[in-house]
């Protein structure tokens, strides 16, 4: 591993680990002012960034991060090159790509077996190296047939080409990477998979192979797959050190248009990118992908949790703000949990909290591994196995947010930065709102509020993720039967800017006489993503999770291992009872949790668990 005077970087005596300051060695002897130390350095992570002339490194460049969970992945066995056939080779050239590109990105041609048809092919062969031995090979017919060698890890294709380069292009497809190639970009790799958002094979390449980059050129399709694929690179990255590169309207990705137009035509695109825009003045030209695509597809419900009557009312998006209210006990964490749980299992949604009132980490932990696994969290009911599996999910999909010292907005945003490019969460919960340290100010709490609220916004939107804002209300009023009367967001202690500025408001509050729950959903900003009501639903003691709701029905219990079958179909309720006895207790079981390896910001240095095989079958367990 490469030390930090490889670089040039003195590191201040006696420092070993946090954030430092020191002289930059690729701008200090230029500068006016000597005694400006404006390399900022964390030695945590070995990456720096200088503030002056922009300059970024890792200590890692070319290495995977020592933290990272690897599953078993069976490498492909090493092959020889093959000599390309003349129809290979003329197949290519019509697309505008030479032999010698061939050659140099290893190019391989060979019979295998596709599944799509249940026998051998012919096919291409794309050979993905990382540090120069084979990772995966990508099979491709020539009617557009593909398959990966199976079991194989996942990597961007042609990673080793971009290893020290201080600028990159990303394409949607192998095709399009030796377009550039052949155009005289070597620097360019592409995503393994299509435009699929799930970019999870990248968290193990962000620091040791992009933390240097000072631009990464993303060249990806401009249909409304390619597009959601931008924006997720973009997340992912970071708009400061990305530029967009566009076909013209008669092409739709960089090997049509090299066919069309040829190497200077393919070099123009990259030399006319666009930086992105993160505030200031627009025109349509700068959103225009956006809007045709808009203008062809209309508005489209957002993400939904898979309870039907919730469903209805509301949708989730990103770049939006939700506020969440409830009078203590009402279950307000729980149904939070409930959500982030069941947008992982639905669409892949990683979540990062920061719970300060779900301390220990441990127990949180506990909770949501009752809630993917369906089984109260002990060795009686829960399996070592699926106990193994359930933290192997966690490890790689919920995040914990847990500084020593410091609760303040902007010291939780950094670390939700660090977790959006490093893995991709895609939202970001923050329970209570009262456990945020505002500071020394004199201002007034509604103005405190205010400015919050702004800059929660304004995050979610420029890193397109969905922030959760729980907040307690003031002591709420009795009604002439002596209940509790349910809060509104304007209740929320502080200010009217809780509802004001929220773009979802939601009121869970425990119906304690009939013994349900109450989600008020009392604002949702955009009519495609739904609508004020209220979904009545039942709590499961057992293992925390909620389903729908009818007076004079039994509820029919979910009590299915989600990590092995996935959300289940939507059951309405019956009148027949379970065949098993049911618990009447309104507590959790009473369970010793052990030592947890869950990755907690802060720390940053997680502990890792390898997943395993679940058996397909499990013992149900009936619950209240």
């Amino acid at each position: 591993m490469k030390t930090y005077s490889d670089f040039g970087i003195e590191i201040p005596y006696g420092h070993n680990h946090g954030q430092v300051k020191t002289f930059c060695p690729q701008c200090h002897e230029q500068r006016r002012d000597k005694r400006d130390k404006s390399l900022s350095v964390n030695l945590d992570r070995g990456i720096w960034h200088c503030h002056h002339c922009e300059w970024k490194g890792s200590l890692h460049i070319g290495e995977r991060a020592e933290t990272t969970t690897h599953k078993e992945y069976k490498k492909p066995a090493p092959r020889a090159i093959p000599n390309l056939s003349a129809n290979l080779i003329s197949w290519f050239q019509g697309r505008g790509i030479s032999q010698n590109t061939l050659v140099s990105l290893k190019i391989g041609e060979g019979e295998h077996y596709m599944p799509q048809t249940g026998c051998n092919r012919n096919t291409v062969q794309f050979n993905f190296y990382l540090n120069g031995e084979l990772i995966n090979v990508k099979y491709r017919t020539a009617d557009k047939l593909f398959a990966l060698e199976p079991k194989a890890e996942l990597i961007p294709y042609n990673i080793d080409s971009i290893t020290g380069q201080s600028e990159c292009i990303i394409t949607e497809g192998e095709m399009d990477c030796l377009s550039f190639v052949e155009a005289g970009f070597p620097h360019c790799i592409s995503v393994p998979n299509g435009a699929s958002k799930n970019l999870s094979y990248l968290d193990d390449f962000i620091d040791g192979w992009f933390e240097d980059k000072k631009t990464i050129y993303i060249a990806v399709d401009t249909d409304t797959k390619g597009l959601e694929l931008r924006e997720e690179l973009i997340r992912r990255f970071g708009t400061e050190r990305c530029r967009i590169v566009t076909y013209g309207d008669d092409c739709k990705d960089a090997n049509e248009h090299l066919v069309k137009y040829g190497k200077d035509g393919l070099a123009n695109c990259l030399k006319m990118a666009s930086d992105i825009k993160i505030e200031g003045v627009f025109t349509v030209s700068d959103i225009e992908d956006s809007l045709d695509n808009l203008f062809q597809n209309g508005l489209s419900q957002g993400a939904t949790i898979g309870i039907p009557c919730f469903d209805k009312l509301c949708s989730f998006e990103t770049k939006r703000l939700a506020i969440v209210t409830g009078i203590p006990g009402s279950g307000k964490s729980e149904f939070l949990d409930e959500i982030a749980e069941r947008l992982n299992m639905k669409y892949g949604w990683k979540f990062a909290f920061f719970s300060p009132e779900n301390s220990p980490v441990s127990c949180h932990a506990s909770k949501l591994i009752e809630k993917l696994t369906g089984k109260p969290f002990n060795p009686q009911s829960l399996s070592a196995t699926d106990y193994k599996q359930a933290k192997a999910h966690l490890q790689s999909n919920f995040y914990f947010i847990s500084p020593k010292d410091d609760f303040s907005v902007e010291s939780i945003l950094e670390k939700a930065q660090y977790l959006i490019r490093r893995y991709g969460i895609k939202a970001l919960v923050i329970d209570p709102y009262n456990r945020l340290d505002l500071g020394n100010t004199k201002s007034k709490e509604t103005d405190i509020v205010r400015d919050i609220l702004r800059t929660l916004t304004v995050f979610a939107q420029q890193n397109d993720i969905l922030i959760f804002l729980m907040a307690h209300p003031t002591k709420q009023p009795k009604n002439s039967e002596g209940v509790i009367v349910a809060p509104t967001l304007y209740d929320i202690a502080g200010s009217a800017h809780f509802y004001n500025m929220a773009d979802y408001g939601i009121v869970v509050h425990r119906n304690r006489a009939d013994n349900f729950v109450e989600i008020k959903v009392s604002k949702v900003r955009f009519k495609h993503l739904g609508t004020v009501g209220t979904a009545k639903l039942k709590y499961n003691i057992n293992n925390g999770r909620y389903l729908e709701y009818e007076k004079g029905q039994t509820p029919v219990w979910d009590n299915s291992n989600h990590l092995i079958t996935g959300l289940p179909q939507p059951t309405p309720a019956t009148t027949q009872t379970p065949t098993s006895p049911q618990s009447t207790t309104n507590t959790q079981p009473s369970v010793n949790i052990p030592a947890m390896g869950i990755p907690i910001m802060g720390s940053l240095t997680p502990a890792l668990f390898d997943p395993v095989e679940i058996p397909p079958t499990l013992p149900q367990h009936y619950d209240i």
